[in-house]
């Protein structure tokens, strides 16, 4: 038994050698023991070295099986820990919200002076006002009431109150709001008066007010150009009329008038065109020396394609004919003319007159031609000023876009590099 023993004691120390092909054999008996002493004496000399430089494979299983058995019991541990910490937190949170509930029961009994079970709006302010010491407003307690009213019965159940500290803080947050809402009404109030003085210096700059009495008869004068103009147009029907008729010495005598001044028709033309940016003249009167400009420059063109024609063959049209087409245009001219005339005596701006009105209409001035500053922008410019807003505006659009993307695409980078290491 005792040689079995040193037996396997050798077996062990030359599996910590590494020696695997060594196998016991207790059978030998004594003769083996005799010899093994030496053998035994060799090996554990030869070994032991081995032993203390490097150790085994089944050593290292061993360090690290046990390693891990810490490693194991180290994050159980601070698993149980975690647990019990949100175990206590749990704990105290529940017991916060049960001190807040019995607060705000026995805050409910004081306020329920009648006992009915529900707070009233009377009763909620008589009870703020106790326990906060301050004065509060009708329409203040309805808004607290609105707040945690929320079944909308316009009482406070039990269920629906709170502490007075919510009440306070809710009050607070009230005031807040309300101060916020001030401030705002104050400056729109502020911009809305700035804003009103620069339109009132614009309409001083623009006289867009309703034209008086001596505006509508001013305003007539502005057609005696294009009719001194068409005159030429009418020269068959005038041959014709009563020479006694009044109209036709009044007209005869502004014609000779007229035709006495050098260049009369291009000093017209300038006067009427300065004379219609003035601001201060009233717009129906600006609006009829701009149409009175149209209107003569329109009787140009019959005349142009009349004398085109007769350049090119000659005697062509026969003079029935021209005289038709001539009393049509003096004609057209006269009920264009009377138009205006009536509607500007009625104090309408005559602007239904086709093609013409519209492209007076697009010259007039107004005030959303000037800016903040007083200075008249042309509404060529203003429009070239607004495509170059938009345009600047898409371009820092589509730069906040090209950040944007930036930014994610870094942040996703960044996010892919850290999981990677």
């Amino acid at each position: 038994m005792h040689s079995f023993a040193k037996s396997a004691a050798l077996s062990a120390l030359l599996l910590s050698a590494g020696v695997e092909s060594f196998a016991v054999r207790p059978s030998a008996g004594a003769a083996f023991s005799a010899s093994s002493t030496t053998a035994t004496r060799q090996l554990s000399a030869s070994a032991a070295p081995l032993a203390r430089t490097s150790p085994s494979s089944s050593t290292v299983r061993l360090y690290q099986a046990t390693g891990n058995d810490d490693t194991d019991t180290e994050i159980e541990r601070l698993k149980a820990m975690a647990a019990k910490l949100r175990s206590d937190a749990a704990e105290l949170e529940a017991e916060k919200a049960q001190a807040l509930a019995d607060a705000a029961e026995k805050a409910f009994r004081r306020f329920d002076t009648n006992q009915d079970g529900e707070i009233s709006l009377a009763e909620l302010k008589e009870g703020l006002e106790k326990g906060l010491k301050i004065e509060l407003s009708d329409n203040r307690v309805k808004e607290l009431m609105e707040v945690f009213d929320a079944s909308g019965d316009g009482a406070l159940q039990l269920d629906e109150f709170v502490t007075i500290d919510r009440f306070r803080n809710q009050l607070d947050a009230l005031a807040r709001e309300e101060k916020r809402l001030a401030l705002e009404a104050a400056d729109n109030a502020k911009r809305e008066k700035e804003a009103a003085q620069i339109q009132e210096a614009k309409m001083g700059l623009l006289n867009e007010g309703p034209p008086t009495p001596k505006d509508k008869v001013v305003s007539l004068l502005p057609y005696l150009f294009p009719l001194m103009d068409g005159l030429a147009y009418g020269r068959f029907l005038l041959q014709g009329a009563d020479a006694s008729n009044p109209v036709v010495d009044v007209i005869a005598i502004l014609y000779t008038i007229y035709r006495s001044i050098p260049f009369s028709g291009f000093v017209a033309f300038f006067a009427l065109n300065i004379l219609s940016s003035v601001g201060g003249i009233n717009r129906l009167v600006r609006y009829n020396m701009q149409q009175a400009i149209f209107l003569d420059i329109a009787l140009f063109f019959p005349g142009l394609i009349g004398g085109v024609i007769s350049a090119i063959g000659g005697d062509v049209i026969p003079t029935g004919v021209s005289e038709i087409g001539t009393d049509a245009i003096f004609v057209s001219l006269l009920a264009v003319l009377g138009y205006c005339s009536v509607s500007s005596l009625l104090g309408i701006t005559p602007d239904k007159i086709p093609l013409i009105s519209q492209s007076v209409t697009d010259r007039m001035p107004t005030i959303d031609n000037f800016d903040d500053e007083l200075r008249y922008i042309p509404p060529s410019e203003r429009e070239a000023e607004e495509e170059g807003k938009k345009e600047g505006d898409k371009k820092d659009d589509q730069n906040e876009l090209a950040q944007r993307e930036s930014l994610f695409y870094g942040a996703a980078k960044a996010a892919l590099m850290e999981k990677c290491m």
